[in-house]
Parts: C-alpha cells; sequence; structure tokens
C-alpha cells in the first residue's frame, strides 16, 4: 500500500506515534510518506524528522500549517492537495485535528478525481479538548461532525478518547476502533538516576495545557509540607517556557529548578528520581508509557487514558490541582521505595503496550477498510 500520514506539528506523542508506525510499514514493505507542518518544533524535532524522512519512500514534505482555522488554511490546503496528488497515496491518516481534516478532505477530493482512497483519522486529544459550551467547542464539534461523512475509519487511542468523543460530538457515523500506543522491546530497559539527579522531572510541551505551571506552584507546597528543600528539572520547549522561568523566580526556585530543551525521553529519565505529569488534559500520553517502562516512579494526574495504563487504583494518580499534586508529591518523597511498587509492573505494560500490537492492528484496520 501507499500510506501518507498528514499532521499538524511534528512533535510530542503524535510524531512518536506516526514515527513508530512508519517504520513498521516500512518495514512490512509498504510505501510511506509524512506531510507536516514546517514551522513547529526545535532543533531536536528537526534531527528526528530527517533521520525517519531518510527512510521514506514517498519522502517527507513540510509546508506551513497553523493551528487555528483562518485565512493561512486556504494557502496551506492548496499545498497539501498538490502534495497530496504527486504521492497518489491508497492510504490518507490523519492525525490531530487540523491533519485529520486535511486528509479526510483532501482523500474524498481524490475520490471525485477517481483515485481509491481510504481516509482515516486519530484524533490524539485535538479538537476533543475544547469545552462544548464555549463558542469555539461548538465550531469544532461541528466540523468534525461534518467531516465525519468523509471518514472511512477513525482510531482512537485510548477508551477516554473513544468516550470522549462520544460525549462531545456524538455516536460515531464512521467505524472506530481503540488501538493504544505502543513501546518497542528495548525501551524495557531500566534508566538509573545520574549522581546529581533532581527531586522531581518533568518533559513534556512547555504549555499550559501540560500544566508546568501546576507542576511549579505543586513544588511549591510540598516543600512547605515536608519541610525540605526540593530541586527539580524541567525538560522540553514550547511557546510558553519563558512564562515558567518567569514562574520560577517568582516562587524563589531560580537556584533549585533547571530548564533543559527538548531531549530523547530516555536521556532525560536520568535527570530526576520521580516523574510527575501534571497535564489538565491528555489522550494517551507516550511519555508515561515510556518512563514507566524504564522504571521510573511517577506522578500523574488523573485524566485522559493515563488511568488505564495504571488499569488499578494507585496512589501514583492525582486531580490536576496545585493541592493534589503537591500531596502525592509529599507522599512520594516520604518514602520512595514503597511509592514504586505503586507502578505497574513490566509484564502488564509489556501485554497492553507493545508497538508490535499497535502496528498489527493499524494494519489490519488498513486492509479492512481497502476491502471494504
Amino acid at each position: 500500500m501507499r500510506i501518507v500520514h498528514c499532521f499538524r506539528s511534528p512533535v510530542g506523542g503524535i510524531f512518536r506515534h506516526v514515527r513508530d508506525l512508519c517504520e513498521a510499514q516500512i518495514a512490512a514493505g509498504h510505501e510511506v510518506g509524512i506531510v507536516c507542518d514546517s514551522t513547529t518544533g526545535g532543533d531536536y524535532e528537526d534531527r528526528r524528522l530527517e533521520e525517519i524522512g531518510r527512510k521514506l519512500p514517498l519522502g517527507l514534505i513540510r509546508t506551513p500549517m497553523q493551528r487555528n482555522v483562518g485565512l493561512g488554511d486556504l494557502g496551506a490546503a492548496w499545498r497539501t492537495l498538490r502534495v497530496f496528488r504527486r504521492m497518489r497515496p491508497d492510504i490518507l491518516h490523519g492525525h490531530g485535528a487540523k491533519g485529520g481534516i486535511y486528509a479526510r478532505l483532501f482523500g474524498t477530493a481524490m475520490r471525485v478525481g477517481g483515485r481509491r482512497v481510504a481516509r482515516l483519522y486519530s484524533p490524539h486529544g485535538g479538537s476533543l479538548h475544547y469545552d462544548p459550551d464555549t463558542r469555539s467547542g461548538r465550531f469544532y464539534f461541528g466540523i468534525e461532525r461534518m467531516m465525519e461523512r468523509a471518514t472511512d475509519h477513525i482510531l482512537f487511542v485510548s477508551d477516554y478518547e473513544k468516550r470522549t468523543y462520544e460525549k462531545k460530538i456524538g455516536r460515531p457515523r464512521a467505524p472506530v476502533s481503540v488501538v493504544y500506543n505502543g513501546l518497542r522491546a528495548e525501551e524495557f530497559i531500566p534508566v538509573g538516576n545520574a549522581p546529581d539527579a533532581a527531586d522531581f522531572l518533568y518533559i513534556g510541551m512547555m504549555r499550559d495545557l501540560k500544566g508546568p505551571d501546576l507542576f511549579l506552584d505543586a513544588l511549591k507546597e510540598a516543600e512547605r509540607q515536608s519541610g525540605r528543600t526540593l530541586t527539580a528539572v524541567m525538560v522540553g520547549d514550547g511557546d510558553d517556557r519563558d512564562k515558567y522561568i518567569a514562574q520560577v523566580d517568582a516562587l524563589g526556585f531560580s537556584d533549585r529548578v533547571r530548564f533543559h530543551p527538548a531531549m530523547p525521553a530516555r536521556a532525560a529519565f536520568a535527570l530526576g528520581r520521580i516523574m510527575v505529569v501534571p497535564s489538565r488534559a491528555e489522550a494517551m500520553p507516550y511519555i508515561v508509557l515510556e518512563a514507566l517502562a524504564a522504571g521510573k516512579p511517577m506522578i500523574a494526574t488523573r485524566v485522559g487514558g493515563i488511568p488505564e495504563v495504571f488499569a488499578k487504583q494507585t496512589a501514583a494518580l492525582c486531580d490536576p490541582n496545585t493541592g493534589s499534586l503537591a500531596e502525592r508529591m509529599t507522599f512520594a518523597l516520604s518514602d520512595e521505595a514503597a511509592f514504586c511498587r505503586e507502578m505497574p509492573s513490566e509484564e502488564t505494560l509489556k501485554e497492553r503496550f507493545s508497538v508490535e500490537a499497535m502496528t498489527s492492528a493499524v494494519d489490519a484496520i488498513y486492509r479492512g477498510v481497502r476491502t471494504s
């Protein structure tokens, strides 16, 4: 099959997900290409894109794609349609809200032109993060509902994401599947702590949705509760990074909170003893799976598909607010060995979240859509 993956922002979980799919699909003999935004990501993402781009038979095309709907979409849409036509895909798989619109809209246009293109969509959170009671939420959910008529299959990365779609948009008119993100065998090799590892570690995009501000406020409160001087490391890039640096200064943490740009996750894991994932919203974050597989104890907010990873009641989960995060951080510090035992076992993670299971399930869906 000729498979093209389209997404806007080549960062974080979406990029990891697409990269894993591409590598497995190339190994299976498919011709694969990527179309994504050229204005987001930093040096780290550029290097990773260059690596995967060299492997893609259909190539890697980057073109400007803005986050929100606007006049700039007209030029981006025309450029993207021309790229799709040159790639001549059998499968157009859109990831995230913008990628999903482009893949389904232009896949339909190519069908009108005589090419039978299967149109698939993976939300990865995307527009589902909007509030249905807001004007913007109603606007985007209306688009999602309309686009179902141009959708051959929707792939959700968690049961939570599927339930959220049904609650906010309605029961999908297109066929749906839940396919969990997957991990490679080498990701289950434990990562030890560096000699100067901080007490806590944040890895992720520097934007409020991911909760860096909550993490910093909770660090201050955990310091008060524990009576200890605490340290932290924050790893990641994003438009709000300077805001969090200013927050660190205002909290008096300038000498105890270090910032690092985005780097490979396994290199970052050594920088702190306890991971904190303070997200306000998620679909199924890879960083949770990667950290647990590497043997990192973790505090995570009870949002999105994160509870599905733990699959049981655990002291590792908390609510996405300062007080709940601080209480969990203080608890983890009080007995770190006991807290480590709250994490899911390696066997449980391997059974439910393998890259082999993910890619084989997606391949079966592609083949089913092609023959239907």
